[in-house]
Formats: structure tokens, C-alpha cells, sequence
């Protein structure tokens, strides 16, 4: 018997998969829902600093893909489904918050509504300002009021809208290309923020699951 043992060939996750015939969305519904519901109320239950920074920084660390393989999938009025429009929301943020920041007061300036006071960015917002918001909201989901964190990013969202659907406007004439995509961009962020706010409410009366 030969003693030249060569070390076993590692696959990556689609593979693994294509092994087993395909993903079983039932099976991702459970584990997405499962993860997220652990992960939550560790944290909550003990919400030890590291621990936290560790929670904030994942994505930066490890990519957004590491999370969206979790909950990306679920349905978006759902406990994994708004951790994964959180993580979202921040990576958008970081990936270009000179951008960001430039849509938020855009946004700031036409909303007719208390969304900026909800929101809780410093004044003026710039990309410092935007970046802190992002990791304020987060950390929110694992230290303080849950639903209050949802709103926060509820309102964060229908202040982009209302910035990327003004500069659309003022796009319109020379650059309609930019305009339309900034318009396909308001009204995304216009359905993550009513996603959001339901699953506040859901929380608020212990049926986000």
C-alpha cells in the first residue's frame, strides 16, 4: 500500500453544491433565518465591544459576498433580510461616500419631511459625516433599539431617493443617460426604505422573523 497520501481537493461552494443536485431554497430560507436570528441575539445579549467593531468591520474585512451568501436571498420584511439591507447600505456608503454624501444633502434640501432629523447625520454631511451615519446604524442593530435602526436607515434611504431623483432632474436635458440611471437609483432606494420601515414595525410587535 503506497504511503504517498496527497491532501484531499478542496471545493468551493458552487461545486459542493452542483455535487448535491442544486440549492434547496428551503434550505437557505432556514439557515438565512437561523444565522441571522443567533447572531442577533448573542450580540444582544452580551454586546461586547470587539465584539461589535468586529460585527462592523466584517464586510470591509471579508467582502459583501461573505453576507450575501447568508441573507441576500431572503424575503426583505424579514430578520435576515434588513440585516442584509443594513450591511448593504454601508458597503454602498464606504464604496464611494464622497458620492453619497453629495446625493444625501442633495436630498436634505427637497425632502419635504423629518427625514433628515431621523436620519441623525451631522450637518452639513460629508463623506465623514455620511461614513459615520452608516456604522451608527449598524451598531444600532446590536446595542440599542432595533427598530429605531431600521427607521434610521428607513429615513437614510428616502433622502437618497430624493437626491438621486433631483439630480436626475437636473440631468435630464444634457445627460439622459445619467438621469435614467440615477432614477432607476431613487426608486431603488426608495423600495429598500419601505422594506425597512415595515420591518420596523414588524419588530415593534415581535413579528420580524
Amino acid at each position: 500500500m503506497s504511503n504517498d497520501f496527497h491532501k484531499p481537493t478542496l471545493f468551493d461552494g458552487s461545486a459542493f453544491e452542483a455535487f448535491q443536485g442544486g440549492e434547496d431554497p428551503a434550505h437557505i430560507n432556514r439557515v438565512a433565518h437561523e444565522t441571522a436570528g443567533a447572531l442577533l441575539n448573542r450580540v444582544r445579549d452580551d454586546p461586547h465591544p470587539e465584539v461589535i467593531d468586529r460585527l462592523l468591520t466584517f464586510t470591509d474585512d471579508h467582502g459583501i459576498d461573505a453576507i450575501a451568501e447568508l441573507w441576500a436571498r431572503a424575503n426583505p420584511r424579514t430578520l435576515p433580510g434588513s440585516l442584509w439591507r443594513i450591511y448593504l447600505l454601508r458597503a454602498l456608503i464606504r464604496q464611494n461616500p464622497e458620492q453619497t454624501a453629495y446625493f444625501f444633502e442633495r436630498g436634505t434640501e427637497v425632502t419635504p419631511s423629518i427625514d433628515p432629523v431621523v436620519a441623525g447625520a451631522e450637518s452639513p454631511t460629508g463623506p465623514k459625516e455620511i461614513t459615520e451615519l452608516a456604522d451608527q446604524i449598524l451598531r444600532g442593530l446590536f446595542t440599542g433599539d432595533f427598530a429605531i435602526a431600521l427607521d434610521r436607515a428607513s429615513a437614510f434611504c428616502r433622502i437618497m431617493s430624493q437626491g438621486c431623483a433631483s439630480i436626475a432632474d437636473d440631468a435630464e436635458i444634457g445627460a439622459p443617460e445619467t438621469a435614467t440611471t440615477l432614477t432607476t437609483r431613487a426608486l431603488r432606494f426608495e423600495t429598500i426604505g419601505a422594506d425597512l420601515t415595515q420591518s420596523a414595525g414588524l419588530w415593534r410587535s415581535d413579528n420580524l422573523d
